[in-house]
């Protein structure tokens, strides 16, 4: 039967942008990007070296027992030698000539992991399909004779890992603020363009139409590196760097450009003109390129106008054109961080629901494929929360086979540190973006035609709920910083980059994760469920009829997969938080009028959530669907509260004056523990 069975193609791919994300960490540099390339390299290359070194050892095969293809003979020609005791043995030989080609293609790659003798003058791999061909021979020739057995196992799997692995391992992604890429272009226009204008200065329309016609000309903007400012240099010598990258290890290795905060088409064609000049785009003639041009849509404004966006850039016939050398494929990036700070769990969702929709839309009528990419970070504040759920979750038409997504921080190991937990969850992904794309959910949508406009009403109630405490209240932003240990984060140097992406203490400028991490370290939670008690408490007593109102929510929980998981989502957020602890965190706010008005609004919202909560589901108990969940939480619990009591202590001692080592490196620990404690809290 195993002969008959057609091999699947490979269908998970890993990524990485650990070295090729410098979006506020001014530490990713080109020297660093080509450090990461060439560590996935070694570690990859290493693993196969080791790999066919065990299975050439097991195969003995005889040819005075076995007749090989000739395939494999040929192969087997051009390997060294063997001991004459063993020169009957055609499959060693293949691996031997295949191990000494490993070793020569890590050494011209660049650095290995593992320092090798070379066998021979053999010649290093033009790329991983070859590999893939000589693996394929053996296959052939061992089932050819009805060695089908030794064809499976450790020799399949090591073909499915150059498959999927290449000689690159995992594609790095690079990353930049649409900012930084104003001002590269600035500088480059200011160069060239026969204007005394500022690029800055010119209306959004006169800039696409310079960078149109830039991207069609063959000339270069740039005859100097040192002409530029050093951000500008660094931008440019990572462009040329993602070039050599490609160059050296393929096209696979450095595939996508992610644009953070992308809120227009300009933003996209700067990212363009940059590839341009580093040879990795070509506009005229016969538009290509050789990397993904993502844009990432994170506020809420920019998720209600990105179907706009995509829609004006594929009225673009170059860019249409340009497509087609990517499978005619777009992807587009969704963030769950910013919206979420921006308008609060609830808008978040729903806005980040409605763009896929609209993508979705304007994607089937431009005949263009869309492939969604999820921002999803670990606490449900940024994305999180079960994945089969979330994937079920996502609208009629916007997974259609392929979903892209994150996952980060500690959600990395506690997911993926156990290989058999690993698996799981990547079977988990793949069943649920199978589940998605092939049964019929549009159902829901003609069934139920009022469900999304309640949705809308209950957004815009949590939005107004949500904006009035977080931006609209006078002292909110004392309240956070001496309620939560947000400065202490930023002084200890926790995390990657800095926790703001501007030098300044505004809400508005503060990076997502340390805004969500910090209301999660004292319990609060904000960010996982504030502003959905009123918004229901307002959706119900405007309703008229209170009961028919409940009965209409209960029916959008029952039957719509979106409003269960977010319900469900919130729930476990609710389940982790605790307003005794947080209560003593607002006892470090310095003003009681301030910390009694704030923390006051904040219980009062809990309430209302619960309530409300417990209504819609027709639970007495929080988790009561998880019972599993629940008890592993009630198991933590005792560990985490004596944390977060010690914490507030150190807190209140270390902002009183004293900062020996003791003291921060105690207060790093607790942050650590509550952290692991909690799981998904940052």
């Amino acid at each position: 039967m195993d002969k008959a069975a057609p091999r699947i193609a490979s269908f998970l791919r890993i990524g990485s942008w650990i070295g090729g994300d410098r979006d506020g960490n001014p530490f990713v540099t080109h020297q660093i990007m080509l450090h990461a390339a060439e560590r996935h390299s070694g570690l990859i290359l290493d693993f196969y070296i080791n790999e066919v070194e065990k299975i050439g050892q097991t195969m003995s095969l005889s040819e005075r027992l076995i007749k090989v293809t000739s395939e494999l003979e040929g192969l087997a020609s051009t390997a060294p030698g063997l001991p004459a005791s063993r020169i009957d043995e055609p499959y060693r030989r293949v691996f031997l000539g295949i191990h000494a080609r490993l070793i020569a293609t890590s050494r011209h790659l660049g650095p290995s992991v593992g320092e090798r003798k070379l066998n021979g003058n053999a010649e290093p791999y033009a790329d991983s399909a070859e590999f893939v061909h000589d693996l394929d021979i053996v296959i052939r020739s061992l089932k050819q004779h009805r060695s089908d057995r030794l064809a499976q196992g450790a020799l399949r799997d090591l073909r499915r890992a150059a498959d999927v692995f290449g000689f690159h391992l995992a594609p790095l992604d690079m990353r930049q603020h649409s900012r930084v890429h104003e001002q590269v272009i600035s500088e480059l226009y200011e160069k060239n363009a026969q204007d005394t204008r500022s690029y800055l200065d010119l209306p959004r329309t006169e800039r696409a139409e310079w960078l149109l016609a830039e991207l069609k000309r063959s000339r270069s903007l740039i005859s100097s590196f040192s002409d530029f400012s050093d951000v500008t240099q660094g931008e440019l010598r990572i462009l040329k760097m993602a070039a050599e990258i490609q160059r050296r290890y393929g096209q696979a290795a450095l595939p996508n450009y992610i644009i953070s905060m992308a809120t227009g088409v300009v933003h996209i064609l700067e990212v363009a003109l940059l590839l341009k000049e580093a040879g990795l785009l070509q506009f005229s003639d016969d538009p290509r390129s050789t990397v993904n041009i993502i844009p990432l849509f994170e506020t809420i404004d920019d998720l209600r106008g990105c179907a706009a966006v995509m829609d004006e850039l594929f009225s673009l016939p170059d860019y249409r054109k340009l497509l087609l050398s990517r499978d005619n494929l777009q992807e587009v990036m969704l963030g769950y961080s910013d919206s979420n700070k921006d308008g609060g769990f609830v808008t978040s969702n729903w806005e980040i629901y409605k763009a896929e929709i609209e993508l979705t839309r304007v994607f089937n009528q431009h005949n263009v494929r869309l492939r969604l990419f999820h921002g999803r970070g670990g606490t449900v504040g940024r994305g999180g929360g079960p994945s089969y759920q979330g994937i079920l979750a996502q609208p009629p038409g916007s997974v259609s086979g392929q979903i892209r997504l994150t996952e980060q921080g500690e959600v990395i190991a506690s997911k993926y540190t156990d290989p058999e937990i690993g698996r799981r969850n990547l079977e988990t992904l793949v069943a649920a973006t199978i589940e998605s794309t092939l049964l019929d959910r549009d159902a829901i949508h003609y069934h139920a035609p009022q469900f999304p406009q309640i949705m809308e009403e209950l957004s815009s109630g949590a939005f107004a709920a949500y904006r009035k405490l977080v931006y609209e209240t006078p002292g909110f932003k004392q309240f956070f910083q001496e309620s939560t240990p947000i400065r202490e984060i930023a002084g200890l140097h926790i995390g990657s980059r800095p926790t703001s992406r501007k030098p300044s203490d505004k809400i508005e400028d503060l990076r997502a994760i340390p805004w969500v991490f910090s209301w999660s370290l004292n319990r609060t939670m904000i960010p996982g469920w504030y502003g959905f008690g009123t918004a229901v408490e307002n959706f119900v007593q405007q309703a008229g009829n209170e009961q028919d109102a409940l009965k209409q929510l209960q029916e959008m929980y029952r039957t719509w997969p979106f409003m269960q998981t977010l319900l469900s989502n919130m729930d476990m957020v609710l389940s982790k938080s605790d307003l005794g602890i947080a209560s003593r965190y607002a006892e470090l706010v310095t003003d009681p009028e301030l910390r009694q008005h704030v923390f006051n609004q904040i219980r009062i919202e809990w309430e209302l959530c619960v309530k409300w909560l417990f209504a819609i589901t027709g639970h007495a108990e929080l988790l009561q669907d998880n019972p599993t969940l629940a008890r592993s939480i009630r198991i933590r619990t005792p560990y985490i509260d004596p944390l977060n009591h010690l914490q507030i202590e150190l807190l209140r001692r270390y902002r009183s004056g004293d900062d020996e080592d003791t003291v921060r490196r105690a207060i790093h620990l607790t942050i650590n523990g509550v952290a692991t404690g909690l799981r998904n809290s940052g």
